[in-house]
């Protein structure tokens, strides 16, 4: 007789305490097969699906301020020095390649192209006026700030938080015990406003699975089975972005300062595969060291610097990731990207990755992000919302990729700098390094 309230909870405690990438995965399973199934019985769940749309649109803007302030801020211009300028260039300069071979690679698979989603509904910013390169970059400067954050206007919304951010690490360092006061509370005032986001943002994905399985149905019920070949196909884009981007540019910088792309990969093989796991840049940071200072001789004067502002601004992963989806999503609506759109894409990764790598789910805000900015806002009722949903389906996937490249960028970056600095013991560049396999994380879990 006591039995059905246990029962009750413990379904509700499976819910929240499943994997919620594996959740959102099963959403889309789901969604797929009652679209396919009940076909247009199935619109009655369009509401659920607008909700979570509304629900990300509200964390956005908020979100990029105070992260982007925050993770601005957190630089000290007194800290940062040779070591700092050279891995913050690196990591900028590896973050425009990676989105820009995203780019690439959807323009010359066209991911999306046989998707037609004009049936979901009315496309969410066709009206607008392309804007010229130009006009992109001028848009950059805010002439409001105030009002860019309240509209929505995502670049000068980054432009001004960095800005700001700036500004905040130079008053904490001020000589003024004033300003240096002022600068602690900003700053304090902004990381407190930034931790709130952060669980909110948990709170809004815990109900991705039900938007997404809500999203997904309307688009199955309206395209059919013919919907699961696109999502291949961008699975596979962006796959070939991660190896590329791994061999070409990685491999390519480290022939440039000669050391050895094979030998490299061999003794930090711990790192990207504990990486490729988890998929959190974070919790690799202990493998990751190990692996440069035990096998690589980098020296903790480095990594302990470069490795942790890797794990937080460099997202090269994730840029591959939004090149190739950001073009997936305009082809699967009908309206193809421009160059001057191409372009903003490239400059909003850039300046975004700053401040949304620690983000829960960064990946899909960065991509929410990336969209607005490009003039297609995700609003529920849209294709554009129909296939970003799409595209959360299949994210648990494509984060285990990214999460890996992320990470071999962090440690390119570091071996780099460590041998422009001459902070490296070259003789531990062997033919055959030996990779320490003892208490490794990926055997223990």
């Amino acid at each position: 007789m006591t039995a059905d309230p246990p029962r009750r909870r413990n379904l509700l405690g499976w819910y929240f305490r499943t994997n919620l990438p594996l959740r959102i995965f099963i959403g889309l399973v789901i969604g797929a097969v009652a679209g396919i199934w009940a076909g247009e019985a199935i619109l009655w769940v369009d509401p659920l699906g607008t909700l979570f749309i509304n629900l990300l649109k509200m964390i956005v803007m908020p979100l990029i301020f105070t992260t982007l302030v925050v993770g601005a801020a957190s630089i000290s211009p007194a800290e940062l020095g040779k070591i700092g300028v050279k891995i913050v260039v690196y990591y900028l300069f590896t973050s425009a390649f990676a989105v820009t071979i995203g780019l690439l690679l959807g323009n010359m698979l066209q991911p999306g192209a046989n998707l037609d989603l004009s049936a979901v509904g009315t496309v969410a910013g066709e009206e607008l006026a392309t804007p010229s390169l130009v006009d992109t970059l001028m848009n950059i400067i805010p002439t409001n700030p105030f009002a860019a954050l309240a509209e929505g206007h995502v670049l000068p919304t980054i432009f001004f938080a960095l800005l700001a951010g700036i500004a905040i690490s130079y008053l904490k360092i001020s000589g003024d015990p004033r300003l240096r006061k002022a600068g602690a509370t900003l700053y304090v005032v902004c990381d407190g406003g930034a931790e709130v986001m952060y669980i909110i943002v948990r709170w809004v994905l815990q109900y991705a699975p039900i938007g997404v399985f809500a999203l997904i149905a309307v688009v199955f019920a309206k395209q059919g089975a013919e919907a699961v070949g696109p999502l291949g196909k961008v699975t596979l884009a962006v796959f070939i972005g991660f190896i590329l981007h791994a061999l070409l540019v990685y491999g390519g910088l480290l022939s440039l300062w000669r050391l050895n792309a094979v030998t490299f990969y061999r003794a930090v093989r711990e790192a990207l595969l504990t990486a490729f796991v988890t998929r959190s840049s974070s919790g690799t940071l202990p493998v990751s060291m190990r692996n440069v200072d035990k096998n690589l001789g980098v020296s903790r004067n480095v990594y302990s610097f470069t490795l942790p502002l890797g794990a937080t601004i460099n997202m090269d992963g994730t840029a591959i990731y939004m090149g190739v989806c950001v073009i997936f999503i305009s082809l699967a609506i009908g309206l193809p990207l421009t160059l001057a759109q191409q372009i903003t894409v490239v400059i909003t990764a850039v300046l975004a990755s700053i401040g949304t790598a620690g983000v829960p789910g960064a990946g899909a805000i960065m991509l929410l992000m990336v969209l607005t900015s490009v003039g297609l806002p995700v609003t529920g009722g849209t294709p554009t919302a129909a296939a970003y949903a799409m595209v959360m389906g299949i994210d648990a996937i494509l984060d285990m990729g990214r999460t890996a490249v992320n990470v071999a960028g962090d440690l390119t970056g570091t071996v780099i700098v460590a041998k422009t600095e001459g902070e490296m013991d070259l003789a531990r560049w062997s033919p055959e390094p030996t990779v320490p396999v003892e208490e490794s994380p990926v055997s223990e879990s």
